[in-house]
């Protein structure tokens, strides 16, 4: 699961040995944005662990208290706009990264997108 927010860019999965722990891995491209999400909403959040490659930084959590701190987030808010938020709270270069992210996602409700023509054939199978 991706998760943008205001406290920063997320990739949350279980990797083999989270299971049975009862736990999942965060992961993030920027260590701040780990430590923004334990200072916000996340104390139980483990150690921010550092390595090469893709996501560079890592930590493990409880799952429940993650979903509590998604819920948490969702709770807190308040602002009309995402992005203008992230500008605020993230400044004018997360705005605008997070601004791209928006902009390829925006392509999918396109009707000239391969899965909007995909969609448009199921449907009118039906």
């Amino acid at each position: 699961m991706w998760l943008f927010t205001t406290a920063g860019f997320f990739s949350v999965v279980e990797k083999p040995e989270d299971r049975a722990l009862g736990r999942l891995t965060v992961r993030a491209r920027v260590k701040s944005d780990l430590a923004a999400l334990r200072s916000r909403y996340l104390p139980e959040l483990g150690p921010i662990h550092e390595r090469s490659g893709d996501y560079r930084f890592h930590a493990k959590v409880p799952r429940r208290a993650l979903a509590r701190a998604i819920a948490a987030a969702v709770e807190d808010i308040g602002y009309p706009n995402f992005k203008n938020e992230v500008a605020r709270t993230q400044g004018p270069v997360r705005h605008d990264l997070y601004a791209r992210a928006w902009e390829v996602m925006w392509e999918l409700q396109q009707p000239t997108h391969p899965s909007a023509r995909a969609a448009r054939r199921r449907t009118s199978r039906t």
